[in-house]
C-alpha cells in the first residue's frame, strides 16, 4: 500500500520502525522472505512492517535483533511504537489521516471523531468508558483534539462527511453541547473545510445502511478504507473491496439531502439544542 521509497520516517514510529528494518536487512544483503525465514514470518509480513501497515510484536523484536545482530536495537524501539494514545485498531488509520489528500466518512450514530469538539468528544469517551479515571479520558480526548490539527494544515485533505440524521437526533450532551458541535460543523463547512450530507430518515434503507466506514485517498499511494465496530475496526487495502466501498458510497451520498439542505438541517437542529 505505501512504497518503502517514499514512506517518510519521520512520519510516526511505526515508519521509523519500518525503515530501521528495510535498512538492516538491505545491509545483511537479505530479502524479506529470506529475513521472514529467519524469524518465523512470512516475507509479506516483513514488507507490511516496513511500510508501516502492520506493527510489529515484542517477541519478534526480539527475533529481529537475533537475526540482524542489532545488539537489542529493535526490543528498544518496540515500546516507542506500541505506545499509542489512540485504540490499536485505529492507530494506523490516524497515522494514514495526516497523509490523506481525501477522507470520506459515513457517520451513522456520531459525529465523526475528526469533527468532535471537546465537550462532545468528553461525553461520547465517558458514556463508552464510565469508570475510566478521569486522566484516562482527558488524555483520550486530547489524542481526538490532536487528529483534528491536520484541518489547519496547509495541506488539509477534502473532506466529504455523510452524516445519518440520528447523529443530528441523538443527544450525546445537553442542550449547549449538542448546539456547539452542530455550530462547529456549520463553522467547518463555511469555512471551505468540510462538505457535509445529512442522510435523512425518511431516506430508509440506503447503500451505507450496515454501518459506518472512512474512505482515505492519497498523493501516491492506493487508497484505504476502514470500517469499525465495536472494540474493533479493520484497515482495507484490497484494491476490489476498496472500489465496492467506494461505489457503496457514492451510492449512499447520491440519496443524501444536498450540501444546502443539510446545512439547513444542521441550523435548525441546532438552534433546538440551543433552546432546550
Amino acid at each position: 500500500m505505501v512504497s518503502g521509497k517514499n514512506l517518510d520516517p519521520a512520519s510516526s514510529p511505526s515508519a521509523f520502525y519500518g525503515a530501521e528494518v528495510r535498512r538492516l536487512r538491505e545491509e545483511k544483503g537479505l530479502s524479506q522472505s529470506g529475513l521472514g525465514e529467519l524469524v518465523f514470518c512470512s516475507g509479506a509480513y516483513i514488507g507490511q512492517i516496513e511500510v508501516a501497515v502492520r506493527k510489529p510484536q515484542a517477541d519478534l523484536s526480539k527475533r529481529l535483533d537475533a537475526a540482524l545482530e542489532t545488539g537489542g536495537y529493535f526490543a528498544r524501539l518496540y515500546p516507542m511504537v506500541a505506545r499509542t494514545r489512540h485504540a490499536a485498531h485505529f492507530a494506523r488509520t490516524a497515522e494514514l489521516e495526516a497523509r490523506a489528500e481525501t477522507i470520506s466518512e459515513y457517520a451513522p450514530t456520531l459525529v465523526p471523531g475528526l469533527l468532535q469538539t471537546p465537550e462532545y468528544a468528553r461525553a461520547v469517551i465517558r458514556t463508552g468508558q464510565p469508570f475510566a479515571p478521569v486522566a484516562e479520558v482527558d488524555d483520550k480526548v486530547a489524542a481526538r483534539l490532536e487528529r483534528a490539527r491536520i484541518l489547519a494544515a496547509p495541506t488539509a485533505p477534502l473532506l466529504w462527511m455523510i452524516l445519518h440524521e440520528a447523529v443530528l437526533r441523538t443527544p450525546v450532551a445537553d442542550g449547549p453541547v449538542m448546539a456547539n458541535q452542530l455550530h462547529h460543523l456549520l463553522a467547518l463547512a463555511e469555512a471551505g473545510k468540510l462538505l457535509v450530507q445529512v442522510m435523512p430518515f425518511s431516506a430508509g434503507a440506503h447503500a451505507m445502511a450496515a454501518g459506518s466506514i472512512i474512505l482515505m485517498t492519497f498523493a501516491e499511494d492506493p487508497p484505504v478504507a476502514y470500517v469499525e465496530g465495536p472494540y474493533s475496526g479493520q484497515l482495507l487495502d484490497d484494491p476490489a473491496i476498496v472500489v465496492r466501498c467506494q461505489r457503496s458510497y457514492d451510492l449512499a451520498r447520491a440519496v443524501a439531502l444536498s450540501p444546502e439542505a443539510s446545512l439547513a438541517l444542521i441550523e435548525s437542529a441546532a438552534e433546538e439544542y440551543a433552546h432546550e
